[in-house]
């Protein structure tokens, strides 16, 4: 019936396009409005108009045009990154620009396989890299993984293990070509999954830390710092794993707070009846106790100072009762036992005070012979022997529960023994001094800043760096020592073995012997060259590393600063002279929605690649990047699936673009579109006020977002993207170019609006490219005359014209539309039904809206005959809702337009009742002192808030019962 009547309206049928349309003044869809209108359903209208430009996007079988598909495929993501890999897009180009971005993509094991903190440095360095590529920038993203040192042979024994052999019964030769192997087989793994999620990196410099090159670099290294006389053999207290069977780095050591016992054991002073009291949580170290230490203010013990102790169950073995300060007098008893040779804080004691150094564990997790009848056994089997036996001789005095803070190995999950033993080291603290001055000099910029106090504060107190681990898989130390000869004093450092036994030979004579020193250089000494061993060096005059350092940029976790970052400043600066890039960009963690760290024990997992394969890889890209720098991120399906529905949204906002241009043959109407420009006042200022609107705040975002991007700024980048696309663009200004599009007569409003819209549209893909580089691609490539792919093209010029005046002006536009929406739906107005309306302004205001006056009665659901404009209240406004819309416009809504006034007066009046009970029943409990006393607070808190909620209803239903009845009066 509606349709009926509405075809005889004259602004139903358009010719603007080629194909005939329903005019959407009587079919119109907006979104965060209180009416909601539906759209006609386009997709049974003519396509012709468009299969020549769908064709043009599709016809090399890579991307989809929106007119041949109703959503964006994830499928086509795959085949659009080979497409860009494939025409070369991701190398540098120096044709636009000489200045380059480089970015050293942090490598993941080579054992690894893809998780969300992955997909969190894949996408924000893809976002840097994608963004400058458009700048014009040569662009290098150098891709990498690492060999993993502990992680790679722990896998590859596990597999030797599937098959009955132990890493032992091959030689070191046999071992590690099993591991080629296994890492030819399967470590491209996580450079495909890396892949998946669009990273636009150059693979064709793809490297891998045991790559013949970057292993020259790292012989390179150890020969330079060794000459310098930073490298030096001892031993010292290291963090070993029995298991593993060598020393692992601070950064895999994992603390948790676990269940443990709290022993107190008799130690007896020598020469006197007096005994001290000693908690401990590990009785079994006392065999390396080298002295007893209490508090200097401690008086309950400050006799005992200067006398010895007797060691329980060492035969008497006597030790000296010292005063130190740094004793906890509240912890335990406050009495300490200094076991140096296995405990951290003791080890710089007693180095500090010139004690011994004991050492009773053996390096699989037995105890030696300094343990005596305990020798051989297991640490943890020993604890137990020894306080049974305690317990025996009347030596033990209680054990208790106490939490513990255990470390464990990141790699195996055993508990970490603290052991001397003989390594290579560094010496960091000259190396620091420079790293500290490249941020005081502003050389270095650490994002967010608040990490430079902890960058600061680590190099500021380091300590020498333990490289050697006792492995097979790695860079081998390129020491080699003298047969016969102190290990310790005669060792030749080379860089391979013919030039190690020709120095051999020069110094101990052409019958030498030498063999190999059997460790290999911790993981992280060979990251730490990554920025410029990539690159070439220690070839200075390469290519690359002429090209392409210092680089720009190192992005990477808050948690490896030190471990990495740090390292990298300090060997960068000392192999090259120069801070190896000008920027750290540290994001956090990403956690599940509740806050939570992601851990198999809670089962909140979240797999990137299951998550792409339901909402698509922009909407995880996006929305991993709305954090801010340093920042943890709590990740939940709603912001998943809310960002799945933008891409949906960009993609019927592609569709509605391409319904609406000419026909790729009607060369008059191109030809008019070509001839809009945006980039000149004047073409800008000429345009109607929803054009002009809408072309400025796209100029006021453009730079905007662009000053977001140079301050690294991403989450405001998304946000602002995301609020001008969905507010100002698909809910306001596709709606209100629908008045051009549908008037009778091809005109140039027509043309402007297709033509504003295609620039916008554009524009916006453009600016949403880093983010979400597959639909927009895909939505570039089916746009009319791409000049060229999304990703090379342009990034869209800064400082553009734009008019604040006319953006106040249509912000009032606006706000007299919601108030006309809001009318209405407080009103129960039926969608379809055109209401009557007088606009009341000065005459400057009138002048602007009453020029979009189709446009309002589109928006608003006005009857476009009976619209309006006067500069005073018309005659029945007493009988009209008035809506003050902003200062010095309104409006009046004839009532009786709006709905029969006696049907609603007994609807109001039968609703008013309904919530009179509702109100009396809340305030009876309220006024009833039993409930009010005895009830839970807050179910108090809840009635009271019901029946305040309820009294308001009733006086704003009470007010609007008044109006209608007067309106009854005035009308009889």
């Amino acid at each position: 019936m509606i349709l009926q009547m509405t075809l005889s309206s004259p602004f139903l049928l358009s010719s603007c396009s080629s194909a005939h349309r329903l005019n959407p003044l009587l079919f119109s869809k907006r979104r965060h409005c209180p009416i909601k209108f539906s759209h006609f359903p386009f997709h049974l209208l003519t396509k012709t108009r468009f299969l020549t430009v769908a064709a043009a996007a599709t016809e090399n079988g890579v991307f989809t045009s929106p007119e041949n598909a109703k959503s964006f495929d994830f499928s086509s993501e795959e085949r659009i990154y080979n497409w860009w890999e494939s025409q070369g897009f991701f190398k540098p180009n120096f044709d636009r620009g000489s200045d380059p971005f480089v970015v050293s993509m942090p490598p993941p094991n080579v054992t690894g396989s893809l998780h969300m903190g992955h997909a969190m440095f894949v996408t924000l360095e893809d976002i840097m890299v994608r963004y400058n590529r458009m700048k014009g920038r040569p662009t290098l993203w150098l891709p990498g993984t690492d060999h993993a040192g502990i992680a790679t042979q722990l896998v590859v024994e596990k597999m030797l293990a599937s098959e009955g052999i132990k890493r032992t019964d091959l030689s070191r030769d046999e071992f590690t070509k099993r591991v080629w192997e296994w890492k030819e087989k399967y470590g491209g793994t996580i450079t495909n999954q890396i892949k998946r999620l669009g990273a636009s990196c150059d693979w064709t410099r793809e490297r891998f830390t045991l790559d013949e090159q970057l292993s020259q670099s790292v012989i390179e290294a150890f020969i330079k710092l060794h000459e310098k006389g930073l490298i030096y053999q001892g031993s010292y207290l290291v963090n070993w794993s029995p298991n593993l069977q060598t020393a692992v780095s601070d950064l895999e050591v994992e603390y948790s707070e676990e269940p443990g016992t709290l022993y107190h054991i008799k130690y007896r002073v020598a020469g006197q009846n007096d005994f001290l009291t000693v908690a401990t949580t590990r009785p079994e170290t006392l065999f390396g106790d080298v002295a007893i230490a209490v508090n200097p203010k401690d008086d309950r013990y400050s006799k005992f100072i200067g006398k010895m102790a007797i060691v329980p169950m060492t035969y008497g073995r006597h030790v000296p009762i010292i005063a130190d300060r740094h004793v906890d007098k509240d912890f335990g008893t406050g009495v300490l036992k200094i076991s140096p040779g296995h405990d951290h804080n003791d080890y710089y004691l007693a180095r500090k005070l010139g004690l011994p150094i004991l050492n009773v564990m053996n390096k699989d997790g037995t105890l030696n012979e300094v343990a005596g009848l305990y020798c051989g056994l297991d640490r943890f089997e020993a604890r137990k022997k020894l306080w049974s036996e305690l317990e025996e001789t009347g030596l033990a005095i209680k054990k208790e529960p106490h939490t513990l803070r255990v470390p464990r190995s990141q790699r195996g999950g055993e508990i970490i023994e603290p052991l001397v033993s003989k390594q290579w080291f560094v010496t960091m603290e000259p190396l620091a001094e420079k790293a500290l001055r490249a941020v005081e000099k502003g050389e270095l910029t650490i994002i967010p800043e608040r990490f430079e106090k902890i960058y600061n504060h680590w190099l500021s107190n380091i300590k020498d760096w333990c490289i050697s681990r006792q492995l097979w898989w790695g860079h081998r130390i390129p020491v080699w020592y003298i047969v016969g000869k102190n290990c310790e004093e005669d060792y030749i450092v080379a860089r391979n073995a013919d030039e190690a036994l020709e120095k051999a030979r020069e110094k101990y004579g052409k019958n030498v012997e030498i063999y190999q020193d059997p460790d290999v250089l911790d993981t992280w000494f060979s990251s730490a060259l990554w920025p410029f061993s990539t690159l070439g060096w220690p070839d200075v005059s390469a290519e690359d590393f002429k090209k392409f350092y210092p680089t720009t940029m190192l992005e990477t976790g808050h948690d490896i600063l030190f471990f990495w970052v740090a390292r990298m400043v300090m060997m960068g600066i000392e192999f090259t002279g120069t801070v190896p890039f000008s920027y750290v960009y540290l994001h956090g963690l990403i956690r599940d929605s509740q806050g939570r760290k992601m851990s198999k024990t809670l089962g909140n997992v979240i797999d990137p690649l299951d998550t792409i394969k339901e909402f698509g890889t922009d909407a995880l890209r996006f929305t991993i990047s709305l954090g801010t720098a340093g920042q943890d991120l709590n990740l939940s399906t709603e912001r998943l699936t809310a960002n799945k529905a933008f891409t949906n949204k960009l993609w019927n906002a592609g569709k509605f673009v391409l319904q609406n241009m000419p026909s790729q043959t009607d060369v008059s109407a191109w030809e008019a579109i070509r001839n809009c420009k945006f980039d000149k006042e004047e073409s800008v200022l000429r345009l109607p006020l929803p054009e002009c609107w809408v072309v400025s705040e796209l100029h006021v975002l453009i730079d905007m977002v662009t000053a977001s991007y140079d301050k690294f700024f991403f989450g405001d980048v998304g946000r602002e993207i995301y609020d001008f696309f969905w507010s100002d663009f698909a809910d306001w200004y596709i709606e209100a170019s629908k008045a051009r599009l549908y008037q009778s007569g091809a005109n140039s409003a027509c043309s402007e609006a297709q033509a504003v819209l295609l620039y916008v549209f554009k524009n916006v893909l453009k600016l949403l490219h880093p983010f979400m580089p597959f639909v927009t691609e895909e939505l570039w490539q089916a746009l009319p005359d791409p000049e060229e792919a999304l990703i090379v093209s342009p990034w869209p010029q800064t400082s553009l014209p734009r008019f604040p005046n006319s953006i106040k002006k249509f912000e009032n536009f606006q706000a007299l539309t919601r108030a006309i929406r809001n009318a209405r739906a407080e009103y129960s107005v039926e969608p379809a039904k055109r209401i009557s309306a007088s606009i009341v302004a000065s005459e400057e205001v009138i002048q602007y809206i009453s020029n979009e006056k189709e446009v309002l009665a589109l928006l608003s659901r006005l009857d476009l005959q009976n619209i309006h404009f006067t500069d005073s209240p018309p005659g029945d406004a007493n009988q009209s809702v008035h809506l003050v819309a902003s200062e010095g416009l309104e409006a009046y809504l004839p009532l009786a337009d709006m709905v029969n006034i006696s049907a609603e007066v007994e609807r109001l009046s039968k609703r008013l009742s309904k919530m009179q009970v509702e109100y009396d029943g809340l305030a009876a409990r309220l006024s009833s002192r039993k409930f009010v006393e005895k009830a839970p607070e807050d179910v108090v808190r809840g009635v009271r808030e019901k029946a305040a909620e309820a009294e308001e209803k009733i006086k704003l239903t009470k007010n609007r019962l008044a109006f209608l009845k007067s309106s009854i009066l005035v009308s009889q």
